[in-house]
Order: C-alpha cells, then sequence, then structure tokens
C-alpha cells in the first residue's frame, strides 16, 4: 500500500506542511480526530497541483480557528449552520476546516436535516466517490487511507461516479459539478450517472438550482486552473443559462481568460502561488457591460463587499498602474518597494491586459531580474561579515544600499562588491607585508665561494693545458716545414776526432 502520508508531505509547500502540523496539534489538544478529505486527497492521487487543504473534524471547527487566529491565520468564511470554516493561514495557504456530518433526507429533493457524525458517515453522504477519500491525521492511524465508496478505483478508471440515484434530485447543483470535475481532470461520466444526469436535465432540475449555489460553482471556476474547459462543458449541455441568460447570450471572453492563464503559469513559474478570482471573474464577464456584470454577480449571490471588489477592482488597479510610472519610481528600488506591496492578482491583470510599456517592463524586471537578486541577498551579508563588520543596524543598512546598487546593474561580481562594501564600510584593504630577502648562512657562503674557486681553477687549468696543446702543435707545423740545417762545428768536430782515431 502506498505511503500516503509520505506522498501527501513530499507534495507540500512548506506554508501548507506547517498549516497541517498546527492542525493536527490543535485538534489533538482538543480532542477532536481530523483528517485530510475531498479535493486535497484527491489531487494528491491524481497527481494535480495542491491549491489547498480540507480538513474534516469530529468536532467544532470554530474552536480550531479561533485557535488559528491566535497564530496569525485569517478566517474569510464561517458558516455556523454547516460548521464550516474557510482559512486563509499563515503564509497565504488557503484551507477549509469542515465538521463530520451526514445529510439526512426526509424524501428526495427535500433540504436535508443535519446530523453531526463520524467520517465515514460524512464520506458516504458526499456527492461523488473521488470526493469521499479521507487520510487520518490522528496519531494511532496516521496516514490511513479512508475509501469506503471506492472511489480510489473510480480514479484509477478517470470516471467520476455519483453516489445515488438522488444524487441530482437531492443537490441539482451537481449538475454543474460533475461537468466541472470531469473537464478539469479529463475523465469522463460513470455511464450510469450519466444516465441520472441525462433523467434530470429530461426533467427540468437543473431550473430547480438556486442562484447562491450557481453562484458557488461560478466561484470556483475562477479558481480552475483550466476554466474555458468547464464553461465550454456547461454550454454544451446549455447549463450557462443555469449561471446567468445574459452570459450564455453573450458568452465568456475566451481570449480574455487565455490571456490570464498564460500569466498565471508564467507566474508558478517564477515561484508564485496566484489566487486571481477577481481578475478571472472579470475576464469570464469581458464582454459584458458594468451593468451586466454587476447584476450577474447580484443573481448569482455573492455578497456586497466581493462584489465591490471585483467591480472596482479594474479601477484600482489601473490607479496602480498609473504611480507605478510616475516620477516618484523612476529609481529601481523605489519601484521594486512599490511592487512588493502590491497585491498578485493586480500585477497579474496588468501583465494579461495592460499595454503600457514601461509599467510592463518594471514588473517583468521585479519577477525576473530584482527577486533573484534579493534572494541572493544573504551572501552580501557574508561577504561583509567576512570583511570584518558585525552584524547590527549599519549592517541592514549597508547591505540594503548595496542592493539598491544591484539594482542599477553595479555589483555583479565578487570583486565589484568587495569595493563597494569597503567604500560603504570604511573597512579599508590592509597592506601587503614585503618579505625581506633572508641573507645566506655562512657555512653555505664558504661552500660557494669554495665551489666557485674550484670551478675557476678548472676553468685556468683547462684554458692553460689548452693554450700549451696550442703552442706545442704550433711548434711542430714550423719544424715540419722549415729545410735541414749543416751540423754544427762542434759536431763536426767530434766527427773528424773519431776518424783520426779509428785510422790511428
Amino acid at each position: 500500500m502506498p505511503d500516503y502520508m509520505f506522498l501527501l508531505e513530499s507534495r507540500l509547500s512548506p506554508e501548507q506542511r506547517a498549516a497541517m502540523m498546527r492542525v493536527q496539534e490543535l485538534s489533538a489538544a482538543l480532542g477532536f480526530n481530523v483528517y485530510l478529505t475531498g479535493g486535497t486527497v484527491r489531487d494528491l492521487i491524481t497527481g494535480a497541483s495542491l491549491r489547498d487543504l480540507d480538513f474534516t473534524v469530529e468536532g467544532n471547527p470554530s474552536r480550531i480557528a479561533r485557535e488559528l487566529e491566535k497564530g496569525g491565520a485569517k478566517v474569510l468564511v464561517e458558516d455556523e449552520k454547516f460548521r464550516h470554516v474557510e482559512v486563509l493561514f499563515a503564509g497565504d495557504c488557503e484551507g477549509s476546516i469542515s465538521a463530520a456530518r451526514d445529510d439526512y433526507y426526509v424524501r428526495p429533493g427535500t433540504r436535508p436535516e443535519l446530523r453531526w457524525s463520524t467520517i465515514m458517515e460524512d464520506l458516504r453522504r458526499r456527492d461523488f466517490s473521488l470526493n469521499a477519500i479521507a487520510i487520518s491525521l490522528n496519531p494511532a492511524s496516521r496516514g490511513l487511507l479512508l475509501d469506503p465508496t471506492n472511489g480510489l478505483s473510480d480514479i484509477e478508471r478517470g470516471e467520476v461516479r455519483a453516489l445515488s440515484i438522488h444524487s441530482f434530485t437531492n443537490q441539482p447543483v451537481r449538475l454543474l459539478r460533475v461537468l466541472r470535475f470531469a473537464a478539469r481532470m479529463g475523465f469522463k461520466v460513470e455511464q450510469r450517472t450519466q444516465e441520472w444526469f441525462d433523467l434530470a436535465l429530461e426533467r427540468n432540475l437543473h431550473h430547480s438550482i438556486e442562484p447562491a449555489d450557481a453562484g458557488s460553482e461560478l466561484h470556483a471556476v475562477a479558481r480552475e486552473e483550466r476554466p474555458i474547459v468547464v464553461l465550454k462543458a456547461w454550454e454544451e449541455a446549455d447549463l450557462l443559462e443555469v449561471i446567468n441568460p445574459v452570459l450564455a447570450k453573450k458568452h465568456p471572453d475566451y481570449d480574455a481568460i487565455n490571456r490570464l492563464m498564460k500569466v498565471r503559469e508564467d507566474l508558478f513559474t517564477a515561484g508564485f502561488r496566484p489566487r486571481l478570482g477577481a481578475p478571472m471573474l472579470l475576464a469570464i464577464l469581458g464582454r459584458l457591460k458594468d451593468r451586466e456584470q454587476a447584476s450577474v454577480l447580484s443573481k448569482a449571490g455573492f455578497r456586497a463587499a466581493e462584489m465591490d471588489t471585483i467591480l472596482n477592482f479594474e479601477g484600482k488597479t489601473l490607479a496602480a498602474q498609473k504611480e507605478l510610472i510616475g516620477k516618484k519610481m523612476q529609481a529601481p528600488m523605489d519601484a521594486y518597494r512599490f511592487l512588493e506591496k502590491l497585491p498578485l492578482e493586480q500585477m497579474a491583470y496588468l501583465l494579461a491586459e495592460s499595454n503600457n510599456s514601461g509599467a510592463l517592463s518594471k514588473i517583468r524586471a521585479y519577477l525576473h531580474k530584482w527577486r533573484p537578486i534579493r534572494v541572493g541577498l544573504p551572501q552580501v551579508g557574508n561577504e561583509l561579515e567576512a570583511l570584518g563588520m558585525a552584524r547590527g543596524a549599519k549592517f541592514d543598512q549597508i547591505v540594503e544600499q548595496v542592493f539598491a546598487m544591484q539594482l542599477t546593474g553595479r555589483g555583479k561580481t565578487r570583486e565589484d562588491r568587495e569595493k563597494i562594501l569597503r567604500k560603504l564600510s570604511g573597512i579599508k584593504e590592509q597592506p601587503k607585508k614585503k618579505e625581506k630577502e633572508k641573507k645566506p648562512a655562512r657555512s653555505a657562503a664558504k661552500a660557494h665561494a669554495h665551489a666557485a674557486a674550484a670551478v675557476t681553477a678548472a676553468a685556468s687549468q683547462k684554458h692553460a693545458a689548452a693554450k700549451a696543446e696550442i703552442k706545442r702543435a704550433s711548434k711542430a707545423k714550423a719544424a715540419h716545414t722549415r729545410p735541414a740545417a749543416a751540423p754544427s762545428k762542434a759536431h763536426a768536430g767530434h766527427a773528424s776526432a773519431g776518424k783520426k782515431k779509428h785510422h790511428r
């Protein structure tokens, strides 16, 4: 059996892992059993990106939410009736915490009675089998997979299967939802589920979808990675009218959606996890007039605050663009600080829709040049510390000054940065010490002198021998070439005297 806990933790971001650990700790402290459920487990098994964390507890999630708020988390939505809390954890990690419950229907199509239950009952009452899977986060069973409806098998077959013949009758909004899941994952609708789906359309159950439920599906589509395939699936089934007849008539602005999707991919590559709900909704409603957009959102059950955020989004974003290209933002450091605080969804909207080259060039520089320099800034601190400066307020100030210079293209090499750091910190380079020439030892000097004298004597002897040899050679040559001389008088005298003796 796969180690689902290891698989999950290996794919969680550091922020998601910290959020999961915190929910585990709080649940254990409150005596609640807690499980990862729904979309988180489904996306884990299918290999899709884990966008948020869905927790189910056998207890009241509001008590956990109160403790999370103390640690910096923000409660986005809290439904006391269904005991459901949507949370933005520290680090901009999204998630939800729900109470395990069972929906009891007196008869099909009526509103259910809520009963707080165990995790197994909660999984069985869900819409589709691929959403009815959980992983235990409890100490005694951590990593255990719970799959009472055999959803894992349906995922392996690539099918979306409803859990009951009354699934669409009890909650007609599932007609929209089954197409959304199938389109998102490239799955097909299971044969029997398709028959129930067709029967529900014949009975016009889609006309009984509550506006608020339709609005929830529209909001969910805006967060999809591939919203176009979902919207076109709704159009093919004539279900876009359920969202709004005006939107069905004028069609979503698919070109604007495509532009925003491309920007989202670029932001993912740059290391961001963008939430583009507001700009994506504006893209979907891009062909509608302002008044028509407001009408669609209102009928879809959006709250007043949500509507204001969406309808005023473009104006606020263009105002931010105007400030970005102003005189106060000419220095790269000023532009960097401004973009660092600019909401990511506004940045994405400008990248997708703006034609202002000045604003676009600064945003692209921020994403692909300035942020990588910022990530490498600790190295500058290490280099300054190596020069001998202690960390402190002035230390941090110098590092920031170097960062501002790097944004303008200075200090790219280590040598350049060292010169800049020495100038800013006042740490001068120590002069190099000249090495003194060592005098040779006396014994070595004497040995060297004797050796030199011996070499000189040998050379003199060799020279004298060569000179004598040359002299002898020249004499021999002279003797060989001179004619024979007459004998000397003494020699002649001796010879005549010898003759006289002989004759006597």
